[in-house]
């Protein structure tokens, strides 16, 4: 069996996933990537013309069996994700369809549902982690979700496992922060990593798919950006954090005092769901978490003690594992094991 794939979105990411693709190999099964498009081109066949959505959505009805995978973080790209579903089958980590209009949330189940498409997006949590996979499993077999804990963010993971460590750290924050925006960690604007954005979405996303109807303009959301640097430029953000260094060696300081540590989390709680600094007894297992990893845990009826999944949560490699994870369960409802 033959299985088309059309990538919207080439870059980083994307890229990593055509490779992933080109490489599989398998008797019983095909994967061709067909057509690509970015904003201003996209590659129908061997055809290159200028970029439209709606032709680029009709040439893969014509090439059936066919999946598109968006991997841009494109808000426009997620408003035709209804239409792509009425007849396509759809696969992304753009967080952007599901954790924004709650009315498009219930576009794209709903267009999945009626035609019998499938919509996977496990890569918008956790990157290749299997997070959306154990929670749709313990949602469907009936369990109860009570609450969902997690370090997010492989930039806030290792800004805080650096910063505040038990047994104390020689690094202030600012100096952190310049470190995970040297080694790549960071957005190019760290702020958009630090106001807590990314990791809120992430909440929202785990949280409708439990069967909350979390948005994030109710979400409680601690932005830790200094208030007087928010609307500064990129570089006298960088300039001038140290100036806040006090500030965040304080709560440090007042952690240690109490055995715990600081780390970044997003919860997902019936009573009140956030996403905030938090401290941590160091014998939690968010406390003694390495470098850039993420971390979840999901209490539930079935699991009072949590059910924990941790690993790389971010790069372009492990975020196309979790994309082309998800094209495999496709093709497997098509042809059966691979």
């Amino acid at each position: 069996m033959s299985l088309n794939i059309a990538v919207i979105g080439p870059g980083l990411v994307g890229s990593a996933f055509i490779n992933q693709v080109k490489q599989f190999q398998n008797k019983k099964l095909t994967l061709s990537v067909i057509a690509t498009m970015n904003s201003k081109k996209m590659t129908l066949g061997s055809s290159v013309v200028d970029s439209n959505i709606d032709k680029f959505i009709e040439y893969c009805n014509a090439n059936q069996p066919c999946v598109i995978v968006d991997s841009t973080s494109s808000e426009s790209v997620v408003t035709h994700y209804p239409k792509i579903l009425q007849k396509l089958h759809l696969v992304t980590p753009n967080k952007k369809g599901f954790s924004g209009s709650i009315d498009l949330f219930n576009q794209i189940k709903s267009a999945s549902l009626e035609n019998n498409t499938f919509c996977y997006h496990e890569a918008t949590v956790g990157a290749g982690l299997p997070i959306i996979s154990t929670l749709n499993d313990l949602v469907q077999t009936g369990d109860e979700i009570t609450k969902i804990e997690g370090i997010f963010s492989g930039t806030l993971s290792f800004i805080f496992n650096r910063f505040s460590q038990i047994g104390g750290s020689n690094v202030s924050f600012s100096q952190t922060v310049k470190e995970a925006k040297e080694l790549g960690y960071t957005e190019p604007d760290p702020r958009d990593d630090l106001n807590g954005l990314d990791v809120a979405r992430k909440v929202v996303i785990l949280g409708r798919v439990s069967g909350l109807p979390l948005s994030l303009d109710t979400l409680q959301i601690e932005n830790i950006v200094p208030k007087e640097l928010r609307e500064a430029d990129a570089s006298t953000f960088m300039e001038q954090l140290s100036n806040y260094d006090d500030y965040f060696s304080k709560l440090n300081k007042e952690a240690l005092e109490s055995k715990s540590v600081l780390r970044y989390v997003g919860c997902v709680d019936p009573n009140g769901s956030s996403v905030a600094l938090k401290k941590f007894d160091a014998s939690h297992p968010f406390a003694s978490l390495k470098g850039s990893d993420n971390i979840i845990a999901f209490y539930t009826k079935r699991f009072p003690n949590p059910l924990i999944v941790q690993g790389a949560g971010a790069g372009a490699e492990v975020t196309a594992f979790g994309m082309f994870s998800d094209v495999l369960k496709i093709a497997k409802s098509m042809v059966g094991p691979i």
